[in-house]
Formats: C-alpha cells, structure tokens, sequence
C-alpha cells in the first residue's frame, strides 16, 4: 500500500530534521566540540531511518526499535546497502560512549569519519525518497 499524504509530510519533516542534525554536527565539531558532534552525526542518522520508516506507519519509543525495523525492512531485503548497517552500528556505539561513559575520548578524526558517514546515510536516504 503506498503511503498516504500524512505519511509523506512526516517523511518530509524527519529528513528536515536529519539536515539539521547534520548541519549542527558540521558546526560543532568546527567548534572542536566532537562528543556534541558525534551525537549529532547519529540523530541526523536515526531521524532519516524514522523518515524512511514513516512511509510505513512505523514508529518506536526505543532507538533499537527504529534501527531493528529499518536493518529488517530495508538492508536485509537489499533496498539500501549493508554498508549502511554498519555506520548505524558505529554512529549508535559512539554515541552512547560520548553520552554516557564519562572518560570516552573521541578525536577530531573520528568525529569527522562519523560526520562523513551521517552524509552518506543521508543522501542515501533522500535519492531512495525521490524515487517513490
């Protein structure tokens, strides 16, 4: 069943605020703030799996849901790459070690990696929303 008009406005509304992530990301970590940055990388990821995800009517409280459902419904049936699965992964480890253990240390190289990794995901995620 295609989505409806709803569904594509929240889509729509998700990737904007995966932009947005992305952008603070960029800004923070120029302003040598790299845990902030990190953090940022991975909401601008989680934010366009939940646009990918609101075309479905799907939606989770927990992070590992919305990763779950988007590893199940469209890496493992090929509609987006399983190099996407592992900057999930990456992006989701770093940035529960930023926020949460209290001597992580992250450097400005890995931060940018991330950053990188996050506009890959994303551009992935705004051709395949072109297509439909």
């Amino acid at each position: 069943m295609p989505p409806d008009i709803r569904q594509i406005a929240l889509a729509k509304a998700r990737i904007e605020q995966a932009r947005s992530c992305l952008a603070a990301a960029e800004s923070l970590v120029n302003a040598d703030l790299c845990k902030d940055s990190a953090n940022r990388s991975y909401y601008c990821i989680f934010h366009a799996m939940r646009a990918v995800l609101a075309l479905d009517g799907f939606d989770s409280k927990r992070h590992s849901g919305i990763i779950s459902a988007f590893r199940q419904r469209y890496v493992k049936t090929d509609v987006f790459s399983h190099e996407l699965s592992k900057i999930i992964e990456n992006a989701f480890d770093v940035r529960n070690n930023s926020d949460y253990e209290d001597f992580y240390v992250i450097s400005k190289s890995e931060v940018k990696d991330q950053l990188e990794n996050a506009k890959i995901f994303l551009l992935a995620v705004e051709a395949y929303l072109k297509t439909l």
